[in-house]
C-alpha cells in the first residue's frame, strides 16, 4: 500500500509529497493531527511548490537583464521619487486598468531597476510581464521585416500583461521601428500595461521617433491613463565610482 500510494502521488503531479509522506504521515501521528489539517498540510505544500515554479517560468520568460526587486531601491538617494506612488504601483491595480508606468530622468538614476522592480512585482501577483530595450525592438522589427513576420511579432509584444520597454531616447528610431511601437502602443492602449523608461523629457520625443506628429500621437495615448516618475537625482554608477575613488571628490 505504502509503495502504491508513492507511485500514485507521483503520477498526480505530487512528486514532492511523494518524497516527503513518511515524514508527513509520523509527524500528524506525533502531534495528533487532525485528518482536516493534514490534508490542508498537503495540499498547502503543493500548491507553494508550484506557485515558485510557476513564478520562476514567469520570471524567466521576462528576460530581464538583472534582478533588482522595489526593496533594493535607494530612496533616500532619490528624495524626488514618491514612495507613495511607489508603493501604488506595486499593487498592480494600473496592470488591471490597462494603464501605464512612464519613468524619466538622466542615465544612471534608478529607472531600469525601477522597471524591473515593478515587473517582478506584477510577476509574483501572477501576471505574464516581458522585458525589452528600445535597441532590442529595432533588432526585432528589422528581422521581422526580412523575415515578413512583422505581424506576429506585433501580435507577440501585444500578448503579455505587462510590457517594459527600456532606454527609449538613447538612439533615435528608425521610421520602421517608430511606426511598430505605435501600432504597439495603439494596440495596448486602455487594454495592456506598459512601463516606460526614457532620458529624454516630452518635449524631445520628436526627435527620437523623428517625427512629431507621431510622437505626439505616442504620448496622446501613453499619457491618458499614466503616471510620471521623474526623477531628479545623481547617478547611482557616478556615485559607486567616486566612493572607489575613480572620481575625485568634489572639494
Amino acid at each position: 500500500m505504502h509503495s502504491l500510494l508513492e507511485k500514485r502521488l507521483t503520477a498526480l503531479g505530487w512528486q514532492q509529497t511523494a518524497l516527503q509522506i513518511d515524514e508527513l504521515v509520523e509527524s500528524a501521528s506525533a502531534n495528533n493531527v487532525s485528518y482536516f489539517d493534514f490534508l490542508d498540510t498537503l495540499v498547502k505544500q503543493e500548491w507553494e511548490l508550484r506557485e515558485s515554479q510557476a513564478l520562476a517560468k514567469r520570471i524567466q520568460r521576462a528576460k530581464f537583464p538583472y534582478s533588482k526587486t522595489i526593496h533594493d531601491f535607494d530612496f533616500s538617494f532619490q528624495p524626488s521619487i514618491s514612495e507613495q506612488r511607489v508603493k501604488e504601483t506595486c499593487t498592480c491595480r494600473y496592470i488591471a486598468n490597462g494603464e501605464n508606468r512612464i519613468i524619466l530622468g538622466p542615465p544612471g538614476v534608478g529607472k531600469t531597476h525601477l522597471a524591473i522592480g515593478f515587473g517582478l512585482e506584477a510577476l509574483a501577483q501572477g501576471y505574464q510581464v516581458l522585458f525589452m530595450t528600445a535597441d532590442e525592438l529595432g533588432e526585432q522589427c528589422q528581422k521581422a521585416e526580412k523575415k515578413g513576420t512583422m505581424n506576429y511579432l506585433i501580435n507577440r509584444l501585444c500578448k503579455p500583461d505587462l510590457i517594459i520597454l527600456d532606454e527609449i531616447g538613447y538612439f533615435s528610431f528608425d521610421a520602421l521601428t517608430a511606426n511598430v511601437f505605435f501600432q504597439i502602443v495603439s494596440r495596448r492602449y486602455e487594454k495592456g500595461a506598459m512601463i516606460i523608461t526614457s532620458n529624454k523629457s516630452y518635449l524631445e520625443w520628436g526627435k527620437t521617433f523623428g517625427d512629431d506628429v507621431l510622437a505626439t500621437a505616442i504620448l496622446d495615448r501613453l499619457l491618458h491613463h499614466s503616471v510620471t516618475f521623474n526623477i531628479k537625482g545623481d547617478s547611482y554608477r557616478m556615485e559607486e565610482k567616486k566612493k572607489a575613488g575613480i572620481f575625485p571628490l568634489p572639494h
